[in-house]
């Protein structure tokens, strides 16, 4: 989860390093410190403080002249968001700094043992022994690349480590396993980071580090070797979007600025994959249709994602469907074959349970395909196919347009191997290629909701109720009002209600309710679900599109669309409703407490 950067350069480190933890503070702020080698065999400069950046650079009174250093955001796993337990973590000299994402899973084990050496910890991460450890082997070996070499063989677990060492005042040493590293080639200066968004200001191009490799950086140079010290090719490649799309370009927050690119980043994920009335989809030409189920694993929004694909899928390949949350999937004992086809769903790549999970199922035979957002990510690479979003960097904790491209993906998918598989279909291009347009249409309209929301300001509680695409919608607008606004709600299948749900429900209690179009099968039975929590004194939110004559006092209007493509179109003002929620209740909405972006530990 957390973020890290590291510099090496002419330009000043301490500015280039917090402008960087400011741009990956969406991946942790329980603390953020930062290490600078400002002179060379002399004890780093060391600052760290739990809460916000803003607190470490209250800090930092004085501008440093260092040209070197890491910096590291944290999301807390071992030890609290204290003083001392933020990273970096140095050895005794004071000289050798390491900060880390993920979780040494050894490391109670590596503690005693440099306990026993005479080593006197302070905190109560698992990361101080990484530096206690390298420090020793730095002594011995006198190359800290070689140190962390070694010291990685020793290490169980998932981690991206980076380190500094007064010695070697111009060189920044990474390594990672499991855990997201990239490289950002810069002219006479280098970055080491979490992600892209961390450099793009200064640089577009970057390395892809594979898994248990170590990267040594100086201003001059980038050498990637494997665990035993061979030469690695990393793979170069070009970032594609602009730094500005990584700011708020106006919008107060970045979740508000991300829910109005929503048309955009749907209209990108289209592009170039529609033809007449064919969707053509190059990256899965190689990927045999023969298979007999598919499998699609996901966490949080993206499991949302591939509960709603999982109607699209049956309906347009004709094949059973299964959607799994992966973060419990590699726990049981699951019959795979080569038969059947893995869809794993993660916007950032780096998404541990779902990697885990990933692993797991090419372990046992299957087809994977990977739906992500960023290219280059660990997800991507260890796929036999990938079909990318593109929806541009969503900095928001709370997924929005991340979510709505993914399930365009799907989309894409089920219609592209319907067609492969010479299943007649419905004419759904020119359906998903008015989504944008549509999806416009509601945020052009949406003060009255957002108005209608501060309206229920004292809710202590708020149901959800959907049907057939409808549910897993439910599902996500209660997720976003628990991410955002910290309260209670659930989301229920609307049959499901009267089989114990329908408790929960007394005089005032709000409760939004997907409607189908009028066309559905279920359509009848989803207004037969409203009457009877209006019956039991429920205050409901019907979100419906025009064929349907509620007579209901509040109504969220969606244009007209296939019953498939609905979700598309509902799930917009159930993000609105958590949004101004949450400012309601004076919650910071683009870094809810305890959550992170990214989650890269299991």
């Amino acid at each position: 989860m957390c973020g890290i950067i590291g510099y090496t350069g002419s330009d000043s480190a301490q500015a280039r390093i917090i402008e960087g933890l400011r741009k990956l503070e969406y991946r942790g702020y329980d603390s953020a410190g930062i290490a600078l080698v400002e002179e060379a065999k002399k004890p780093l400069l060391i600052a760290k403080r739990a809460g916000k950046l803003a607190n470490l650079e209250e800090a930092l009174t004085k501008e440093s002249r260092a040209s070197a250093g890491i910096g590291h955001t944290r999301w807390a796993t071992h030890g609290g968001p204290t003083d001392m337990n933020a990273h970096p973590h140095a050895d005794e000299t004071g000289k050798v700094a390491v900060i880390h994402n993920g979780i040494i899973e050894n490391y109670l084990e590596l503690k005693h043992e440099l306990e026993i050496r005479g080593h006197k910890f302070k905190s109560e991460t698992d990361t101080e022994s990484v530096a206690f450890l390298l420090a020793d082997e730095l002594k011995k070996t006198g190359n800290l690349a070689s140190a962390m070499r070694a010291i990685c063989k020793r290490l169980k677990g998932s981690f991206t480590l980076l380190a500094v060492d007064s010695d070697n005042p111009r060189i920044i040493v990474g390594a990672r396993r499991n855990s997201p590293l990239v490289v950002g080639v810069g002219k006479g200066e280098n970055y080491l980071a979490s992600d892209v968004s961390a450099f793009i200001a200064f640089t577009k191009s970057a390395l892809e580090l594979g898994q248990d490799q170590v990267v040594e950086v100086s201003p001059e140079k980038v050498e990637v070797t494997d665990l035993d010290g061979r030469i690695v090719t990393p793979h170069a490649y070009e970032i594609t979007w602009d730094s500005k799309a990584a700011e708020r370009g106006g919008f107060k927050h970045f979740m508000l600025k991300e829910i109005y690119e929503q048309p955009k980043a749907v209209a990108d994920t289209l592009l170039g994959r529609i033809k007449g009335e064919k969707v053509e989809l190059a990256e899965l030409k190689d990927i045999k249709i023969d298979f007999e189920r598919i499998l699609i694993l996901a966490c949080g929004t993206a499991f949302h994602a591939g509960l709603i694909g999982k109607y699209a899928l049956e309906e347009w390949t004709h094949t059973p469907v299964d959607v799994e949350l992966a973060s419990e999937f590699r726990y049981r004992k699951p019959v795979l074959s080569n038969k059947t086809l893995v869809i794993t769903i993660s916007q950032s790549g780096e998404t541990m349970d779902t990697l885990m999970a990933l692993r797991h199922a090419k372990s046992l035979g299957a087809t994977t395909i990977s739906i992500c957002n960023t290219i280059g990510s660990t997800i991507p690479r260890e796929s036999d196919a990938v079909l990318y979003t593109h929806a541009g960097p969503e900095i928001a904790v709370a997924s929005t347009k991340a979510l709505l491209t993914q399930i365009i993906a799907i989309y894409l998918i089920a219609l592209n191997f319907g067609e492969r598989k010479g299943i007649k279909l419905p004419n759904m291009t020119g359906e998903l290629l008015e989504l944008p347009n549509k999806i416009q249409k509601i945020l052009e309209t949406v003060e009255p909701l957002r108005e209608m929301t501060r309206g229920y300001k004292d809710a202590t509680s708020v149901l959800f109720l959907g049907r057939h695409v409808g549910y897993p919608a439910a599902l996500e607008g209660a997720l976003k009002l628990k991410e955002l606004a910290y309260m209670h709600a659930e989301g229920f299948a609307g049959g499901e209600l009267k089989h114990g749900p329908i408790a929960l429900i007394e005089n005032g209690t709000p409760v939004i309710a997907i409607v189908p179009p009028a066309s559905s099968e279920i359509a009848a039975k989803m207004i037969s679900n409203i009457e009877e929590v209006r019956a039991r004194g429920a205050r409901v939110i019907a979100i419906a599109d025009s064929s349907f004559n509620l007579e209901i006092p509040e109504i969220i209007r969606i244009p007209k669309s296939h019953e498939l493509l609905q979700p598309i179109l509902s799930i917009v003002p159930l993000q609105v409703f958590a949004y101004e929620m949450s400012l309601l209740k004076g919650n910071d909405v683009d870094q809810p407490r305890n959550l992170a972006k990214s989650v890269t530990v299991e």
